[in-house]
């Protein structure tokens, strides 16, 4: 006999996606022969997590019948030998012997026989089960903070079936020109504009898995040039300083050698992230100098000048 895999949807009767063995028709007839007793039929690939059907004619005058999974006996008529519960018995006529395999895994994968012996000869038919894995990432670097300069390199192992295809790429910011097609992503020598977001993804026929690492460089400040500012005597003034820093920098302000502090002579220092501003809220002559603003972490330090001078009003309102 004929037997041919047909796939049923969702959408029909079945609350997932499933294969059955149906019967089509006539028998088969091999070349040279009259008719094969032992019959092999297409090998049928079916996803993990999903149900397989296996019937197989039974025809006229059957006195036994079972279904064997390699050396082990699944079901001989309606008794059941397997202690496995995701294996049941659908249907035992004279047209068929179905059984049913839930939840379908890797160990089931293998050769199925359908055994049946009948008043004049006994018969046989076989197929083999190939189980089909989606990917599943198993090991991923975990988030890394390191220093400019450090040799990196991160690592993706995934499990599947077939066996998945390993890709890294920077995700964020996006960088093309930095991906590998490889479990293993090396960073040579990487400077602060390779930090980032990393993406994992392994991927075959069945799915795609995508897991992500952050990377953290941390490198010493660097400061924008100070902005000299003229204030009129009496009137508010702020100089600002600005850097650039992982981890953040934390900010000192200093007037000639001597070092100024929050609050002192009327002066208020307040730090905002990348951000320091030294505020003059009444501005008199002894304000008037120099003054340095140094941004330090642990990896550092770096300076910037500032002057704060003196204009008339007329200045000052033309400045503006």
């Amino acid at each position: 006999m004929k037997y041919s895999l047909v796939y049923l949807s969702e959408a029909v009767v079945c609350p997932q996606f499933i294969y059955f063995l149906c019967e089509k028709g006539l028998p088969v007839r091999s070349q040279g022969e009259s008719q094969s007793d032992n019959k092999q039929m297409d090998n049928i690939t079916i996803r993990q997590g999903e149900t397989l059907f296996l019937s197989c004619s039974q025809g006229d005058f059957v006195t036994h019948t079972a279904w064997l999974n390699r050396s082990s006996i699944l079901y001989a008529g309606e008794d059941k030998w397997s202690v496995d519960p995701r294996v049941s018995l659908v249907t035992l006529s004279q047209e068929e012997f179905t059984i049913k395999i839930e939840d379908v895994d890797v160990t089931d994968e293998g050769q199925y026989i359908c055994a049946v012996q009948t008043s004049s000869r006994p018969r046989t038919t076989s197929v083999h089960i190939i189980v089909q894995v989606p990917p599943k990432i198993v090991n991923l670097s975990r988030d890394l903070v390191v220093n400019e300069g450090s040799n990196v390199t991160l690592m993706c192992l995934a499990n599947g079936k077939p066996e998945p295809a390993i890709v890294w790429r920077m995700k964020s910011p996006s960088d093309d020109s930095l991906s590998s097609d490889s479990e293993v992503l090396d960073i040579p020598f990487i400077s602060r504009y390779r930090a980032g977001v990393y993406e994992c993804t392994a991927a075959n026929d069945i799915a795609v898995d995508t897991q992500t690492v952050e990377l953290t460089v941390n490198y010493a400040p660097s400061v924008s040039d100070g902005r000299d500012v003229g204030v009129t005597l009496g009137q508010r003034g702020v100089l600002q300083c600005e850097a650039d820093a992982v981890p953040e920098a934390d900010f000192e302000w200093y007037r000639d050698d001597r070092r100024i502090f929050n609050g002192l002579d009327g002066i208020e220092i307040e730090a905002a992230g990348a951000l320091s501003r030294l505020t003059f809220f009444n501005v008199s002559e002894a304000d008037y100098g120099n003054y340095t603003c140094v941004a330090i972490n642990k990896l550092g330090s770096a300076n910037t000048s500032f002057v704060l001078y003196g204009v008339t009003t007329a200045e000052s309102t033309a400045r503006h």
